[in-house]
């Protein structure tokens, strides 16, 4: 029991950040920056879980048609450098909170939604 234990911390010790980040993480830009961080994602990998994204999307006051898309659910963490039509890597993370202070003005999303890790 204990060399099974061994073998697995071993296993998993012995891996690689960069490897990590690699097989986890998902290429994105930045496609709407609206007011009070209403932020839109598109998705530019098409291995990324499907039922967690809309497949089209139009923005109601522009008009504007998307594809692959989510809105950003922890806007509180979410890099500033990041401007709209800038790509990204990211990794899902649904276990983030939003602890800061956003204010409620409305800007159109899509209604599903996703936490993420920028990593690059």
């Amino acid at each position: 029991m204990r060399r099974n234990v061994l073998l697995i911390l071993l296993s998993i010790l012995s891996c690689n950040k960069d490897e990590l980040e690699q097989v986890e993480s998902f290429s994105a830009t930045l496609v709407k920056q609206g007011i009070c961080m209403n932020y839109v994602v598109q998705l530019n990998d098409i291995d990324f879980p499907q039922d967690l994204i809309e497949k089209e999307w139009t923005d109601e006051y522009s008009e504007m048609k998307y594809e692959n898309v989510f809105a950003l659910k922890n806007v509180c963490d979410f890099p500033e450098t990041i401007k709209k039509g800038d790509s990204f890597r990211f990794r899902i993370d649904q276990e983030k909170e939003n602890l800061c202070a956003v204010c409620l003005a409305y800007t159109p999303v899509p209604k599903k939604s996703i936490s993420i890790t920028v990593v690059k």
